[in-house]
């Protein structure tokens, strides 16, 4: 057979040579620089739109959260001062049923401070200077320690006396105690307290707050609770409550930086101007959106919440669309260079391609006569191969020499010029039947009446060989439609394969019979001989390839095509030295209802 290699095209294809004009690719070039800036202005905007899309909806999350506090600290101010104070020389203590929750956590938080000042009294540690600081620090406005009697042992300051006539300041002609005192200036100044009363009444530690240290400590309380009900976790670092005089009234979590008057404009921010600013700030080993927003109870701006927000998951989102652009943009360059080159190549072998093409054509329409005149030839070599034979024979039988040296000899190349023969028929046989027309019959007929037809004709001889031939009919008749004469060539040609790749002296050859599906019927051909290679496998099916020492190897080849002729298909399974199994699939009812099918 005959073809032509592709090294020897694509040299005959440089060969040519072309100076036609050639402005495509400077159109390309163009066009695709046009592209590449609009990709490039599409992909900075979009970087841009992604990072204030991520900037706003962590402005959204902070705002939410500043929205919890000013809810919580508006409670916290309204149940405080509306809540009316019990009237009583005595220190009661303050249970939960006497004020709501928000309230309580106001006084919870004071008492513990009490406590701790307790300790720091039975420690010997308190001064009035101590105090005094710690007054400061917490905006108080008064701390007291006082004894069994209800007078001052050590306190902040001075208790402003000032705050009541002279008349408030006796009764009865004697002098009113500390605790007394703080009563009166309760009831006329609406400026409470919380005591904390040993349990050995030996003292009683009292803190009073002003409204302003009621604001404080509910801005103070509320930030606190409202953190704890958004829990950890949520990438809030800090979150910091500041008057309009930039002073701190509540943390938490890490400290963060102090802010400037230049800082977010804070002007802007306490006069509600600006609803809510931002900005990114490296901090504490933490990357942090820092978000500010106004914080207002009953409609007033009392100061600003400041909340860090981890912006570590926004910088990698934008670093990966970044990267993402950038990768995009490469890819877009690449293809448009390599568009514009494949362009050129074309252009430059379009007309070498269609001259190759013409030769080519050609070429195939001599290859085409020669095949025809070959097939006529091989045809016309088996008359003088017939008369040839019948020599052979004749001077085999007639003309035999007496002397026994020669006789042997004469047997010998007899033999060698009738084997001969018989292989060249053999050969002429299977390039006749290979360049034959596939035109194929269809009728209805029983795959296993033609295997058993095929067995009974060959299992003489393979019982001369040493081979047994074992048949299973699982699907018993197996009509399907198909040519006889050609599928019976076909599995003719597959099973004296397998009894030739047995060369043991010994084999087995296994033919079974069965569905495959609903509307399909499998053949199995397996056999015990010396099996193939992964690589053998994938040639077998080529008119090129053979293993045989005789013979052209057409017989695979041509059992595909008519498998393939009936819609079917041929699966092989093989190992070097284990045996091979054909499984030859096909369908029960044709599914082209063309009467014939011409398959060259």
């Amino acid at each position: 057979m005959l073809f032509f290699r592709k090294k020897d095209l694509i040299v005959r294809r440089k060969a040519h040579n072309y100076n036609d004009p050639f402005l495509q690719p400077l159109a390309v070039a163009i066009v695709s620089a046009i592209f590449v800036v609009l990709i490039l202005t599409t992909g900075f905007l979009e970087i841009r739109r992604s990072e204030n899309n991520l900037i706003a909806f962590m402005q959204d999350q902070a705002l939410s959260t500043i929205g919890v506090l000013q809810r919580l600290t508006e409670e916290n101010l309204k149940s405080i001062i509306a809540t009316p104070e019990k009237k009583s020389s005595k220190l009661k203590n303050i249970s939960q049923d006497e004020a709501s929750y928000s309230k309580k956590w106001v006084v919870e938080a004071i008492t513990k401070l009490a406590f701790n000042l307790d300790e720091q009294w039975k420690k010997g540690k308190i001064s009035n200077d101590y105090l005094h600081k710690f007054a400061v620090d917490n905006n108080f406005f008064y701390i007291g320690l006082l004894n069994a009697q209800g007078n001052a042992v050590h306190q902040s300051g001075a208790l402003h006396t000032d705050l009541l006539s002279p008349g408030d300041l006796v009764k009865n002609g004697k002098k009113l105690t500390t605790l007394e005192l703080l009563e009166k200036i309760r009831e006329k100044h609406k400026i409470g307290f919380v005591g904390l009363r040993r349990k050995d009444n030996s003292g009683t530690v009292v803190i009073n707050l002003d409204k302003a240290g009621l604001i404080y400590w509910s801005l103070k309380v509320a930030g606190e609770k409202g953190m704890n009900k958004i829990g950890e976790g949520h990438g809030i670092v800090y979150m910091q409550i500041i008057n309009d005089q930039n002073k701190l009234l509540s943390s938490v979590g890490q400290l963060a930086p102090g802010l400037s008057s230049n800082d977010f404009k804070l002007e802007g921010i306490l006069g509600g101007k600006v609803k809510i600013a931002s900005r990114k700030i490296n901090y504490a080993d933490h990357k942090i959106l820092d978000v500010v927003a106004p914080l207002f109870v009953d409609k007033k701006i009392v100061g600003i919440v400041r909340i860090g927000l981890d912006r570590s998951s926004m910088d990698k989102s934008i670093a990966e669309n970044r990267q993402h652009i950038f990768v995009f943009m490469f890819f877009i360059v690449v293809i448009a260079l390599l568009s514009m080159w494949l362009l050129y190549h074309d252009q430059n072998q379009h007309l070498a391609g269609i001259v190759e093409m013409e030769r080519q054509l050609e070429k195939a329409e001599r290859l085409s006569s020669l095949g025809q005149l070959a097939a006529g030839v091989a045809h016309e070599i088996r008359n003088p191969l017939n008369a040839i034979s019948i020599a052979a024979q004749r001077l085999k039988r007639d003309f035999v020499p007496s002397e026994p040296q020669k006789e042997a000899d004469f047997q010998n190349l007899s033999e060698v010029i009738k084997d001969e023969i018989k292989r060249l028929n053999s050969i002429i046989e299977e390039f006749l039947t290979f360049s034959k027309s596939r035109r194929l019959e269809f009728s209805n007929f029983s795959i296993t009446e033609v295997l058993q037809k095929i067995v009974n004709l060959i299992r003489e001889e393979a019982s001369t060989r040493g081979i047994t031939i074992e048949t299973t009919w699982r699907e018993n008749p197996a009509l399907i439609s198909m040519d006889v004469n050609k599928l019976q060539q076909a599995f003719l040609n597959l099973i004296k394969n397998a009894m030739e790749s047995i060369t043991e002296e010994e084999g087995k050859i296994t033919i079974t019979v069965d569905k495959h599906g609903k509307n399909y019927i499998v053949t199995r051909i397996s056999d015990t001989g010396c099996g193939m290679t992964s690589e053998e496998i994938e040639q077998i099916f080529s008119p090129e390839y053979t293993t045989k020492e005789k013979g052209v190897g057409l017989g695979i080849p041509l059992a595909f095509e008519i498998i393939r002729g009936h819609g079917g298909d041929i699966q092989v399974t093989s190992r070097k030295g284990k045996g091979t199994i054909f499984e030859i699939i096909l369908p029960r009812e044709r599914f082209n209802e063309a009467p014939s099918k011409d398959k060259d």
